[in-house]
């Protein structure tokens, strides 16, 4: 008797495991239809709780999903709108170091970053800085030429250009043996933010690993991107594959749904939803809903 309640005893802890770790790690489940999810609805008389929103030919290059590499350059309708100086706005550059007087970024990413180094801090890894952010193309060109293809990108060929991207480094050490950079690996995706150039993707996106180089994508692409352990590459090649796929996370419910580019065209939404749009920088859309 003793050793049948052991037995459930540890059935019991089992699960208990189990539940622990799906909270902490991304719960994708992958669907696929014989045509695009937001299409099914088109007939409102079948379901009148959808809105119809518009998708044009430009949001192939706007967004958070945007690959760029030395394929895909960046367009001048892709860099964010709103770009400020860090060293401007106190209230988004507390808990990190910034070397420079003139380190750039997006507003909406400095925020979500912002929050992670907050979550860091109550970890006890607190030594961040920000040795780079945007940079424009002219500034990009002079980095290009003085260290070379070794070290840097062309004009219009790197992250950098976007806004979206940042060199996070530790005020103590080298992020590749910092607790900075460890805790940026396992914990970004929680905010939105990927590392880039992980060391066992080299072959993948072409670049060296570089642990201080993070880009944001936003919930629950990161996520979803952690938990299959790919790069931005992989990930739209995927969404292109599949076509739709939608995920849980942390309770939260999203429909991702990739869309070639045929001109501007109309989809189908559910009504009331909150939804974000953006290219790939290549071929098509990809449209989120959150549930």
């Amino acid at each position: 008797m003793k050793k049948w309640g052991f037995l459930i005893l540890l059935l019991f802890l089992g699960l208990i495991f189990v539940n622990i770790e799906s909270f902490f790690e991304p719960n994708i489940e992958v669907q696929k239809y014989d045509q695009y999810v937001n299409d099914l609805a088109d007939d409102k008389s079948v379901n009148e709780n959808i809105q119809t929103i518009e998708i044009l030919m430009k949001q192939i290059y706007q967004g958070n999903l945007l690959l760029v590499n030395n394929e895909y350059p960046v367009h001048q309708e892709s860099i964010k709108s709103d770009i400020i100086n860090l060293n401007s706005k106190t209230e988004l550059s507390n808990g990190y170091e910034l070397p420079g007087n003139d380190i750039y970024l997006s507003e909406d990413v400095a925020r979500e970053f912002s929050k992670m180094i907050a979550a860091a801090e109550k970890e006890g890894v607190h030594n961040f800085s920000i040795t780079s952010g945007f940079r424009d193309f002219d500034m990009q060109s002079m980095l290009y030429k003085e260290m070379g293809s070794s070290y840097a990108l062309p004009a219009g060929y790197s992250e950098h250009n976007l806004g979206i991207a940042l060199d996070v480094g530790s005020t103590q050490m080298k992020m590749a043996d910092a607790p900075e950079g460890k805790w940026i690996e396992d914990n970004a995706w929680k905010y939105g933010f990927i590392l880039r150039y992980p060391k066992d993707k080299t072959n993948v996106t072409g670049i060296q690993y570089e642990p201080w180089h993070i880009r944001y994508v936003g919930l629950p692409h990161s996520a979803i991107m952690k938990g299959k352990n790919i790069v931005l590459e992989e990930y739209l090649d995927y969404l292109k594959e599949e076509k739709t796929i939608s995920a849980s996370i942390n309770g939260g419910k999203y429909m991702i749904t990739y869309y070639p580019s045929f001109g501007s065209r109309m989809i189908n939404i559910p009504d009331n939803s909150y939804f974000e749009i953006s290219g790939n920088n290549i071929d098509g859309v990809i449209v989120t809903v959150y549930e």
